[in-house]
């Protein structure tokens, strides 16, 4: 059941992403960005998969209390007084109209009913961000926060998705960037600064470290290492690709970009395993519910009320140095136009190693 929830919650971000970043590409006129066709049964997809995927949290619910009161009793209270219920209720009714939308406008030529699409969209986000953890903890500032991250990440990620694997050429890449690159500077901003207010709802700043002994703060942590490897293809293909093409107009950096898109997919599926664990204060830390990654790696003796300390050794600097490396290779084999999947690789070398390192430290 956790895997199956890891992986619907990440087709959910991507159906998302496909969606948002379609529409606001075709609002988008076609000088000002390279030539893109979506077609529309990948966004009729997308939109089925909104209502589908949206649906797992839903049926977890039903499913954990029906051996109480039976499934068909449990089904229609979960649907018509439980907040998680009423959400997807709204959202399938919306995502049926988003789907019937699609099939019978012209969103591809006519930017007036993209507007719309986007409007149809932005009411899915906003009734995620309405059943989310967060706003759970806290009705109003965990919707806006929530809501404020989602739609941030899906407008950036989709716009990325859209032009690395739905794009018929590589025309006009210089005016894309020059409108793109302030949007997804901005939306990364956004990103970290509410998925930070997001992490307090379940971790204090001083716990952070502590939770790692835990499947959700392991989980946490491997998102975050991977935003380093995110970073890295930003300045690639923000400012490197940029100079690039100014000295050679037949480079092709759609293979940058759909690097970064699977990273970002990567991040997608950290989230998903978040929303499948128990978060710190709902867990009490015995060695029942330690990490398995954790138990295997940590080198000490596991305490129950053991605080977890950082202290850099030989081992641990020697992983830190080796990261950095891969990172640093991993930007060479751009310069040197090397094929993208030695670069995929050397970064996720450097995630691995930065996740041994900071493990591997612990005291």
């Amino acid at each position: 059941m956790l895997t199956i929830g890891i992986i619907s919650q990440t087709l959910l971000y991507l159906c998302f992403s496909l969606t948002i970043g379609s529409f606001v590409l075709y609002l988008i006129p076609s000088t000002h960005r390279p030539d893109i066709m979506v077609p529309k049964g990948i966004l009729m997809i997308a939109t089925g998969g909104i209502a589908i995927f949206s649906f797992f949290p839903v049926l977890q619910l039903i499913l954990f209390l029906s051996p109480d009161i039976g499934f068909a009793q449990t089904f229609l209270s979960v649907l018509f007084t439980f907040e998680v219920g009423q959400s997807w209720v709204f959202t399938f009714i919306v995502a049926n109209l988003l789907y019937i939308f699609v099939i019978w406008f012209d969103y591809q030529n006519k930017a007036k009913y993209s507007w719309i699409g986007l409007i149809f969209t932005f009411f899915l986000i906003l009734a995620l961000g309405w059943s989310s953890h967060a706003s759970s903890y806290d009705q109003v500032k965990g919707f806006l926060t929530h809501t404020s991250h989602f739609t941030a990440v899906t407008i950036w990620v989709g716009i990325l998705i859209v032009v690395s694997w739905f794009s018929k050429s590589n025309s006009n890449w210089l005016k894309f960037l020059k409108w793109f690159t302030p949007i997804a500077l901005f939306c990364f901003i956004i990103t970290i600064l509410t998925g930070l207010i997001l992490m307090t709802f379940v971790v204090e700043f001083k716990d952070y470290s502590n939770s790692w002994m835990i499947p959700y703060g392991q989980s946490l942590l491997i998102k975050h290492i991977l935003i380093i490897p995110l970073m890295v293809y930003i300045v690639i293909n923000s400012i490197l690709v940029k100079k690039k093409i100014k000295k050679d107009i037949t480079f092709n950096p759609t293979p940058w970009v759909r690097v970064e898109s699977i990273v970002l997919l990567l991040i997608f599926s950290a989230t998903a395993a978040l929303g499948q664990q128990s978060p710190p204060h709902e867990t009490t830390i015995v060695e029942g519910v330690l990490s398995k990654l954790f138990t295997i790696l940590y080198q000490g003796e596991f305490q129950p009320d053991m605080n977890v300390q950082l202290v850099l050794n030989l081992t641990s600097f020697s992983f830190f140095l080796l990261a950095i490396l891969f990172l640093v290779l991993s930007i060479f084999s751009f310069i040197k136009r090397v094929p993208t999947i030695l670069s995929f690789l050397m970064n996720m070398l450097s995630v691995i190693c930065f996740y041994l390192a900071l493990i591997l430290s612990i005291k």
